[in-house]
């Protein structure tokens, strides 16, 4: 029996996706991540625990910038069922001295709630951000995303969100996404070591499923990943762009040399990388940071 592609057993699809697992040094990487938030935290100014939501886990942590400052927020990954905002502060630090202002966000975890209720907080973390924007010190008209592992599934399903429809905002309400080490084809996890969190129908898989959710419009997006990640994450950040493009739509794909999981995004907010570069084209001038099809 086939359960995803060619995977015939659980623990094919683990090895490809656990990847915590394949990376021995992550709980060190992990714990580097929390000490550095912390002292980014008393570092730098912040107005933490700003509410977007009714319930206590819709927040974000806000680093302001600056008058009229770009506004960047940032969706950490766990795979839906770990971390919060506090673990990643850390992504301010490069951002804020670059003069883009910065929002952590936070959102409950699998299993207290399913990912259709954390894709519509991560909506709702947007919705909130336009509209509070000019109070915040921030250019509604520069809004940007980026994510990493769930939250560049987050930053997709964000891009292709129906903004006016949905809440009455234009429908370039975000400029530009980055992706990084996204997961874009839920099809895998029910068969994973992740469906006791996660506990997916297949219904929920296809609504949240971005590649299977593309549409006739979506914000451009740069999907990156580590060269030495897993060739599922690879593969899926691949076919997502070709999909992507396929609809006439703005992506382009970058893979970070000898980058794994979690040190790919190390890379992305080191402001000696390439990597790090593109995120601030991406967040400063979002029109044209990301190669269109054939550019």
């Amino acid at each position: 029996m086939r359960y995803y592609r060619d995977f015939t057993a659980r623990e094919e699809i683990d090895r490809e996706y656990d990847a915590a697992s394949a990376v021995p040094e992550s709980t060190a990487i992990i714990e580097r991540w929390r000490e550095r938030s912390a002292r980014v935290r008393s570092a730098l100014l912040a107005r933490p625990g700003l509410r977007f939501g009714p319930t206590c886990e819709e927040y974000l942590d806000f680093f302001p910038a600056g008058a009229d400052a770009p506004l960047h927020l940032f969706f950490h990954g766990g795979y839906w069922r770990r971390f919060s905002a506090a673990d990643f502060s850390f992504v301010a630090e490069p951002l804020v001295a670059a003069g883009i202002a910065v929002g952590v966000v936070n959102y409950a975890l699998c299993p207290e709630v399913g990912i259709d209720e954390i894709v519509r907080e991560a909506r709702a973390a947007v919705a909130w951000a336009y509209r509070e924007a000019r109070n915040l010190g921030c250019d509604p008209a520069r809004i940007t995303v980026s994510g990493h592992s769930a939250g560049g599934h987050l930053v997709a399903m964000l891009a292709i969100t129906d903004w006016p429809r949905r809440y009455g905002l234009p429908s370039d309400v975000v400029k530009a996404g980055l992706a990084l080490s996204g997961l874009f084809d839920l099809g895998p996890f029910p068969w994973s070591f992740l469906q006791p969190f996660l506990q997916l129908d297949f219904a929920q898989v296809v609504r949240n499923s971005p590649i299977l959710q593309l549409g006739e419009r979506g914000a451009p997006l740069l999907c990156a990943v580590g060269g030495a990640e897993s060739a599922e994450f690879r593969r899926q950040s691949r076919d997502f762009v070709a999909a992507y493009r396929a609809r006439g739509l703005i992506a382009e794909y970058c893979e970070v040399p000898g980058a794994d999981h979690f040190t790919v995004l190390d890379a992305l907010f080191d402001p000696a990388t390439a990597l790090h570069a593109r995120l601030l084209r991406l967040a400063r001038e979002p029109e044209g940071a990301v190669a269109a099809a054939g550019a």
